[in-house]
């Protein structure tokens, strides 16, 4: 047991059962967890389905109503130190992120330096695709305002396709995490960023999804603007 993969889900029976498919193709030993949050398409009973053909492999956390992609994040960190995983992934379920990707993610942390690999759409080589103007000018504005803002060297901090090696995730104090959306991911870079880690950036091509609906909404991205003031007022001046 080494890689371990979480996906959380609501409502993506449009794209679970070929996101699996996808990354057990790889035949890289990956594992996958997937927490879902009660999903009423029925994606948990798919992924219940698919366990058959995946013992030991595949993996279902069920919670109780949408509590938010931070803390389905923060339930599968926690399961996976308890398994002795060595490397988390972070991945949507939607084909934004290319699965081929896992394994350059995994090289960079197992042979490459990093303690954080970060899939990013904004170093040399990485690029987006089929993105409405209005949400590409949202993303690539809110990395340049967390840089700004936090003085972080990640071009992507708002990236959702991430490595971390086990011991950022032991040192990380995950209870203390204190966002759901955007600045979620954002605080969970800076922190490891902050406790001395070493962040590298994976170019990808981030691709929009073509089944179902983005999550993103206006909530989410107040809290990516309030929350990076927050983050960075608290690590200034403490607690």
């Amino acid at each position: 047991m080494e890689k371990l993969v979480i996906i959380p889900t609501y409502n993506e029976k449009d794209n679970i059962r070929q996101i699996i498919g996808a990354v057990f193709s790889l035949q890289q030993d990956f594992h996958i967890l997937i927490v879902d949050d009660g999903s009423p398409d029925g994606t948990g009973g798919i992924v219940k389905e698919l366990q058959a053909q995946h013992p030991g492999q595949l993996f279902l956390e069920e919670r109780k109503g949408k509590l938010g992609l931070g803390t389905a994040y923060i339930h599968g960190f926690k399961w996976a130190l308890a398994r002795q995983y060595q490397y988390i992934f972070e991945m949507d379920a939607d084909f934004s992120h290319n699965p081929q990707d896992l394994v350059r993610l995994h090289d960079a942390c197992a042979y490459k330096g990093a303690d954080v690999a970060v899939g990013s759409r904004y170093v040399k080589g990485g690029k987006t695709e089929n993105w409405p103007w209005d949400r590409a000018v949202l993303s690539y504005g809110a990395s340049v305002y967390v840089r700004l803002v936090t003085w972080m060297p990640v071009k992507d901090a708002t990236a959702g396709f991430v490595c971390y090696k086990r011991a950022v995730l032991e040192k990380i104090e995950l209870d203390r995490i204190q966002f759901v959306g955007y600045a979620f991911q954002i605080e969970m870079k800076f922190t490891a960023w902050k406790l001395g880690f070493k962040i590298a950036e994976v170019p990808i091509t981030f691709i929009d999804r073509k089944e179902g609906y983005s999550k993103m909404s206006k909530g989410i991205v107040k809290e990516g603007i309030l929350g990076v003031l927050k983050i960075q007022w608290q690590s200034l001046f403490g607690k």
